[in-house]
């Protein structure tokens, strides 16, 4: 008689990591973020279709008028419509935190994971450069960077471009230099693999999801960069709508009519949150198990 083999018991069972998408439905902060954040690129989006006059337009007939049926959220001393403006400044000021951060991401990324891997004198000369760069107060940095090549949007870019890849070099090399260490990288090499592929094709996209989570909040630091340069007067300059400028116009009239400043500081507000949440949900979605 064949004998009879009856499976092994172990007592535990393969844990399976649920799919992405199961973890986004299982994150509330996620999708707390990305519906904050998907609405109000939905309306800036919409700005020439549901913004009711042009945000340049004046009504001097109608100045400082309240909110009505005629001016959703009211109008400026110079009779401009306040909803307009809003959604035509949020649209400046997610074009410009956007388009910010792209260069810094990515060229702090590739400096960052070659440093991490490759380490020596290369290592050694970005870090003393980083670590200059982070030694001067952001936000004061970024001022006399904006003072030294002009105001306006290319000054915001130039700035933030020269200061802010420090951050992601910092954060990816410090990620390399963990994933570098661990067993399956020095299975790889001793495989035979070169060492560009083992950079780009296994660590790079282990060490890159921090890069991808704080760029949420980057977006963020960047859009209260240009409401405080706008405020300030070295930002989107007139009569381009601004966030930053609609408070500091607003500022005057605080007393009498306070939708003028209310109104795009609760958007900035707003903006902020949304895309805080989403970072924190991206960081609790793409965090390996």
């Amino acid at each position: 008689m064949a004998p009879s083999f009856q499976p092994v018991e172990t007592g535990q069972e393969v844990a399976r990591r649920p799919s992405f998408g199961s973890r986004v439905l299982h994150s509330p902060t996620f999708i707390a973020g990305a519906v904050m954040t998907a609405t109000m690129v939905t309306l800036v989006l919409l700005s020439p279709v549901i913004g009711r006059y042009s945000p340049v337009a004046l009504d001097p007939l109608h100045a400082l008028s309240g909110p009505s049926a005629l001016h959703w959220l009211g109008t400026d001393e110079l009779g401009r419509d306040t909803w307009s403006r809003l959604l035509y400044g949020g649209r400046t000021d997610l074009q410009v935190g956007v388009l910010a951060v792209v260069f810094p991401f990515c060229f702090g990324v590739f400096i960052g994971t070659v440093c991490g891997y490759a380490g020596g004198l290369l290592d050694t000369i970005i870090m003393r450069i980083v670590d200059v760069v982070l030694a001067f107060p952001f936000y004061v940095l970024i001022i006399a960077l904006v003072f030294a090549v002009g105001v306006g949007t290319h000054g915001i870019y130039i700035a933030y471009g020269l200061t802010d890849w420090v951050v992601y070099a910092r954060t990816t090399r410090s990620a390399t230099m963990i994933a570098r260490k661990l067993d399956w990288v020095a299975a790889a090499e001793g495989g035979g693999i070169s060492r560009a592929r083992v950079l780009w094709r296994h660590i790079l996209p282990s060490t890159i999801t921090q890069a991808i989570v704080y760029v949420m909040s980057d977006i963020v630091i960047v859009i209260l960069v240009v409401v405080a340069l706008g405020y300030l007067g070295l930002g989107i300059q007139p009569p381009a709508p601004d966030w930053g400028s609609m408070i500091y116009d607003g500022q005057n009239f605080l007393q009498t009519d306070q939708w003028m400043a209310v109104f795009p500081g609760l958007a900035v507000v707003f903006t902020g949150i949304g895309l805080s949440l989403l970072g924190d949900g991206l960081a609790d979605v793409l965090r390996p198990e």
